[in-house]
C-alpha cells in the first residue's frame, strides 16, 4: 500500500487523478488522506468519486468507504486495465463533473487495455479554467497521438459550466506508447480557431469570426477559423485558438458570459494564443499535464519545454515518483519556464 498526503503541493484534484492513474497502471494499492485539503472544498468531490468508480470497473478494484465528502480515499486494483464500453454515471449532484478532465485521465489507462474502449458521459464540456472539448480535440489528442495514443471524441451536446451537463463520447484504440523529444518547436504546421456556439443569432457569430480574422491579419498569423453550432440546454459561446508545430502544440481558450460581447471573447482567446506563440516552449502548461503519465510508460525518453511550471504539474511529478523508480528531471522553478526530461 502506498500512502499519500492529499494536501501535498497543490493539494487538489490533480494529485488524486495522478495517484489513481498510477495505481491502475502499476497495480499498486494506494490510500490518500487529507483529500483536497489545498482547496476551498476539501473531501472527495463528484469528479474524484466518478474517476475512482470508473477505474474500479476497469481494474476490478476495491474502494472501501468511497463516498462524496470523505477525507480519505482507498483504491485496491486486482487486475490490469481492461477495455471499457459504456457510460460513466455520476451520482446526483447540483454540479456535474468536467467530462473532458475525466475522459482525458482515463484515455492513457484504457489505451493499455489491449482492445478498443468506448466511453460516454455527461458533464461540463466548456468551462472557465478547465479542460474543454475543442482544446482536447485540437490540442490534447493531437499531442497524445504523437506519443502513441489514438482516440476519437464526439460532442453530442454542449454543457457550458457545471449546472447543465453536456454529452460527450470517446473511443480509444489499444496503443503502444512512445516518447517524444520536443526541445524545439520546428515549423508551424497548423494554426486555427474554433468558435463553438449554441442558440445564438448568426449575426453575433459572424461578428466573432470577423474579429478573429481581423486580429490575425494585423498580426500576420495564418489563422483558419471554423464555427461549430451545437445543441445545448442554454445559450453559450466558447472560443479556442490553437497551434500545431512540428514538435509540439498549444492553445488558449475563453468562455462567454452573459453581457460579454463576442468580440471581447474572441480577443481574449486570440491574445492568449499570441502570448503562447511568443514563447519558445513546445507544450503549454495544460498540455504538459496530459503528457506526463503517458511519457512515464513510453518505450523511449520524452523531452519538452513549457512556458510555466504549474504547482499542479510539479505535484503530479511527485506522485509518479512514489509509484515507480523513474527519472524525471525538471529544470526551472514553479510559475517560471521549465525543461522536462522523462527517462525510462
Amino acid at each position: 500500500m502506498i500512502f499519500l498526503d492529499g494536501s501535498h503541493g497543490e493539494g487538489g484534484g490533480g494529485l488524486i487523478r495522478a495517484a489513481l492513474s498510477m495505481a491502475a497502471l502499476t497495480q499498486q494499492s494506494v490510500k490518500i488522506a487529507n483529500i483536497r485539503q489545498g482547496t476551498s472544498f476539501p473531501g472527495v468531490d463528484v469528479e474524484d468519486y466518478l474517476l475512482a468508480k470508473s477505474l474500479a470497473a476497469i481494474c476490478q478494484a476495491e474502494t472501501p468507504g468511497l463516498e462524496i465528502g470523505a477525507e480519505t480515499l482507498t483504491f485496491h486494483p486486482t487486475c490490469r486495465p481492461r477495455p471499457f464500453k459504456g457510460a460513466l454515471e455520476f451520482p446526483v449532484s447540483p454540479r456535474s463533473p468536467n467530462a473532458l478532465v475525466l475522459l482525458s485521465t482515463l484515455a492513457p489507462i484504457v489505451a493499455r487495455a489491449g482492445a478498443m474502449s468506448s466511453l460516454y458521459m455527461k458533464g461540463e464540456t466548456y468551462g472557465a479554467n478547465s479542460l474543454t472539448f475543442d482544446y482536447f480535440q485540437r490540442v490534447g489528442l493531437r499531442a497524445l497521438s504523437a506519443v502513441g495514443i489514438y482516440a476519437t471524441p464526439e460532442l453530442h451536446r454542449a454543457g457550458y459550466g457545471r449546472e447543465k451537463p453536456g454529452e460527450v463520447s470517446l473511443e480509444v484504440e489499444p496503443s503502444e506508447l512512445r516518447g517524444a523529444v520536443w526541445e524545439d518547436r520546428g515549423s508551424l504546421k497548423e494554426c486555427g480557431a474554433t468558435v463553438t456556439t449554441s442558440r445564438l443569432p448568426d449575426a453575433v457569430i459572424a461578428r466573432g469570426v470577423s474579429h478573429l480574422r481581423r486580429m490575425a491579419g494585423v498580426q500576420g498569423i495564418p489563422l483558419s477559423v471554423e464555427v461549430n453550432d451545437v445543441p445545448a440546454d442554454q445559450p453559450g459561446a466558447f472560443v479556442t485558438c490553437w497551434t500545431i508545430y512540428q514538435n509540439g502544440a498549444g492553445g488558449a481558450t475563453a468562455m462567454g458570459t452573459r453581457g460579454l460581447r463576442i468580440e471581447h471573447l474572441a480577443q481574449q482567446a486570440f491574445e492568449g494564443l499570441v502570448r503562447w506563440m511568443e514563447t519558445d516552449a513546445t507544450v503549454d502548461p495544460y498540455l504538459a499535464d496530459q503528457l506526463l503519465i503517458p511519457a512515464a510508460f513510453a518505450e523511449s525518453n520524452t523531452v519538452f519545454k513549457t512556458p510555466r511550471l504549474t504547482k499542479r504539474f510539479l505535484t503530479a511529478v511527485w506522485v509518479l515518483k512514489q509509484f515507480i523508480p523513474i527519472h524525471i528531471v525538471v529544470k526551472g522553478k514553479e510559475d517560471e519556464p521549465g525543461l522536462v526530461t522523462i527517462r525510462r
